[in-house]
């Protein structure tokens, strides 16, 4: 094959593939993406800086045109485009970007919501204050200088950073297969954290944490825990939570609110509003009423109003684990050491910038001494001149030319070619005596600095104070209090153990409303009164289920579709005692057609009870509560349950109970549990009553020693009947008459088991709702029909019964 006389070289593809991947990748880490461990910066960073340190635009001159240097930047250093060095200084210029300003910006910088910066053509800029001291000394030799990409200029291979830059403004950036993410810092903790260290070169992370507590964000916010950060400082990686500042307020209406006047880092505050918004939208959060920005010049402020029976707890929570008011920062403490990337734990990065703010130390004090070793020369000649005026006069007036007056003096005073200069360059108002003095005091005060500098250039003792009082100074002039909180990591707190332990009333009407009250709502009524009075309820309504329990009780929901819900006692929305409540359905996610018709208080799940549940169709089943522990948000199915079948009853029970069941047609059975063997949740159950032709069971309850049986029937007609009428039977037989039943009494509406103290309500087919105290209804055998309990309109039925125990809410 002919390779073209040796101009055609052959060479392997994947060999060449590799080098030029391996090459490319190491101009992106070195040149482009890593920031350098002495002074935290990538070149575009350092090379806007220096063009602007070489360009005059100090922090005490006037702003120049962002788009000024950029060309310069651009034309000089960095020739990558433009957006990428604007980009740049403006993410040096935002104060919710970068912990301590670089850049001094005027004009339109962008905001935390993430509006873009104005174009550069109309933005300004100047270097700040702070910059100038990351520029400090650099003219006096203190770094190597290289080539830029054109060879026509020399460029800072590294900055003297009297600022520990990497830390105090962190960096962040993803290279060729691997990344950085550095957070911000305190400045005055790093510097306390180094002059520790300087103190104590063997001290260990905890000293060092002692100093830095921990990451410092610009936007404020609070980091929860320290597990992150010790693991990030210990091993260079590590992953912090960061958490919105928020408080709970209540309003003059009575209502609450949140306010949120921090929000975590790198957060867009208009994104995080929307994200609220779109979880109201769909229903992932309730009891938000609105939500606005109130943000201006004096700070954030995002306000989220809610129901007046919302608990504002329970809702900030929900916000913090489906929205980025709590957001993780993962910490990746990778940057390049002698051009090498390196991941690095927190004392590598203080030890890193101790070593470079000694070396710099150094390079400044060596040229300080040459340089006044070299005045000191000049101002000995000076002196030689002057105590021999008159022949230095004679000398000169006498030669023909410079080059004869050189030697003439030469030979003269015995000095150096560059003594000579001087005194040639002398002016004559030097020759007076008090400019005389001077030479002598400048002479003498240079020989003090150069003792100084070569004394310090002699110890590193002397040198690592002259770095301690250098950043003691930094600390001082820029110094200032923490803006992100350290808290305790409570996100993996189960919330109950964020609310108190507390006795509470819960009411679900018969209409399906419910709310939480304290306990003296009740307490403070008069005493044998109606127990529910003033419940806020309408006409139609009434109070079916009320019981005390706590806060951390479990309250399980039964339906009439078999399926049981799960919701605990603080997430019941308080209420007052007039108010009507919150619709249970927003509360649990019951399915079309569900109705409640069990309500039971746990405050575990233990192995010692027993649920026990009777459907319409005489089916009951018996099951442990533990199998009821671990319940879905959708809710679980309690029961299998046939075509038209309805779970009625769910009792919670000992396991060594007596049951009762009653129908519609005034037949009743009596049983042991123990007749009824325990069975898994998916189970159907067995038969606890045989049922004639168009019966259906209406009630199942447990058997009480002081209790009677209560049976109220559609026409309004009902009675009490002592539990010993009722002999015991093995389950699943056909039962005993309860009532007798005709066209006067109407089938059984509704059975209980009551007390002397309870308190009867009744409804109708037509809304009206009457109450009737227990003990104002006759006590009459089996087979009797009862009296008149509710007066009914023609047409009109008994279609529901609930019973309160008034005795509840005076204990």
């Amino acid at each position: 094959m002919d390779f073209g006389l040796g101009r055609v070289r052959p060479i392997e593809i994947d060999k060449e593939m590799k080098n030029s991947y391996i090459d490319y990748a190491m101009s992106v880490i070195v040149m482009r993406a890593l920031p350098d461990v002495r002074d935290g910066f990538k070149p575009v960073h350092r090379r806007i800086l220096y063009a602007m340190h070489e360009a005059g635009m100090a922090a005490n001159k006037p702003y120049k045109k962002s788009a000024r240097i950029v060309g310069e930047v651009l034309g000089k250093y960095h020739p990558h485009g433009d957006q990428s060095v604007y980009s740049s200084i403006v993410r040096m210029a935002q104060d919710f970007s970068t912990r301590y300003l670089l850049v001094d910006g005027h004009g339109n910088f962008g905001s935390v919501d993430g509006d873009s910066a104005a174009a550069m053509r109309y933005t300004e800029v100047r270097m700040s204050k702070i910059s100038e001291y990351m520029l400090a000394d650099i003219e006096k030799d203190v770094v190597k200088f290289t080539p830029n990409y054109d060879e026509s200029l020399q460029e800072p291979e590294v900055l003297p950073a009297r600022i520990p830059n990497l830390l105090v403004n962190g960096s962040s950036g993803i290279a060729v297969g691997m990344a950085t993410n550095i957070p911000p810092h305190n400045l005055s903790e790093v510097v306390d954290g180094i002059v520790a260290l300087i103190d104590n070169p063997e001290a260990e992370l905890p000293e060092l944490m002692q100093h830095i507590k921990g990451p410092d964000f610009p936007t404020g916010a609070m980091i929860l825990g320290n597990e992150g950060i010790h693991e990030a400082y210990a091993t260079g990686r590590g992953v912090v939570k960061i958490r919105a500042k928020a408080q709970i307020e209540r309003m003059s209406n009575g209502k609450e609110r949140i306010l949120v006047t921090e929000i975590p880092y790198q957060v867009n505050k208009s994104r995080l509003i929307e994200g609220i918004a779109h979880l109201v939208n769909e229903k992932i959060i309730e009891g938000i009423t609105d939500l606005r920005d109130e943000s201006d010049r004096q700070g954030m402020r995002i306000i989220i109003e809610l129901k007046r029976d919302a608990n504002a707890n329970v809702i900030l929570n929900q916000l913090y684990k489906h929205t980025k008011m709590q957001d993780s920062f993962g910490i990746i403490m990778l940057a390049l050491v002698d051009g090498k990337p390196e991941v690095l734990n927190l004392k590598q990065v203080l030890v890193h910038y101790i070593n470079h703010q000694r070396d710099i130390l150094v390079k400044r004090s060596t040229y300080e001494l040459n340089k006044a070793k070299d005045r000191a020369h000049i101002l000995e000649g000076l002196r030689i001149a002057l105590k021999n005026i008159d022949n230095v006069i004679k000398i000169i007036r006498s030669s023909s030319d410079t080059d004869a007056a050189k030697t003439g003096l030469s030979e003269a005073l015995s000095i150096s070619d560059k003594q000579i200069q001087a005194i040639l360059e002398m002016r004559l108002q030097r020759l007076v005596g008090l400019e005389q003095e001077k030479i002598d005091n400048e002479y003498k005060q240079i020989l003090e600095t150069i003792n100084y500098l070569e004394s310090l250039l002699h110890s590193d003792e002397k040198i690592m104070q002259v770095v301690k009082e250098d950043l003691l100074e930094v600390k001082k002039k820029f110094g200032d209090a923490r803006k992100t909180i350290i808290t305790i990591d409570n996100s993996q707190i189960p919330v109950e153990d964020l609310i108190a332990v507390e006795d509470i009333v819960i009411t679900i009407t018969h209409n399906g409303y419910i709310k939480r009250l304290p306990t003296d709502t009740y307490k403070n009524q008069k005493r044998g009164g109606r127990g529910v009075t003033g419940m806020g309820t309408k006409e139609e309504d009434f109070v079916e289920h009320l019981f005390i329990t706590t806060t951390h009780h479990n309250i399980l929901v039964f339906t009439n579709r078999g399926r049981m819900y799960q919701i605990k006692g603080y997430e019941i929305p308080e209420a007052s005692r007039t108010a009507k409540g919150t619709a249970i359905v927003n509360l649990l996610q019951f399915e079309p057609q569900e109705k409640i018709n069990t309500v039971i208080s746990v405050e575990g799940f233990t192995a010692d009870k027993m649920l026990f549940m009777a459907t319409n169709m005489g089916t009951v089943k018996k099951c442990r509560l533990t199998d009821f522990g671990n319940t879905r948000k959708g809710g679980l199915n309690a029961i299998s349950l046939l075509e038209n079948e309805e779970l009625i009853s769910v009792k919670l029970t000992d396991g060594n109970s007596n049951i009762i069941m009653a129908t519609k047609l005034g037949l009743s059975i009596h049983f042991s549990e123990q007749d009824v063997r325990v069975m898994g949740r998916t189970a159907r159950g067995v038969r606890g009553l045989a049922l004639k032709k168009n019966d259906s069971v209406v009630a199942m309850d447990v058997v009480r020693d002081d209790s009677y049986i209560l049976t109220i029937t559609e026409e309004g007609l009902g009675k009490r009947t002592l539990i010993s009428e009722y002999r015991a039977q093995t389950r699943g037989g056909k039962g005993i008459i309860n009532i007798k039943i005709n066209e006067r009494t109407g089938v059984v509406a509704g059975v209980r088991i009551v007390r002397e103290d309870d308190e009867l309500i009744v409804i109708s087919s037509e809304g009206i709702v009457i109450r009737t105290d227990v003990n104002a209804i006759s006590i009459v055998g089996r087979s009797a029909q009862g009296v008149k309990v509710m007066r009914l309109d023609d047409g009109d039925k008994v279609v529901a019964l609930a019973t309160v125990n008034k005795k509840i809410i005076e204990e």
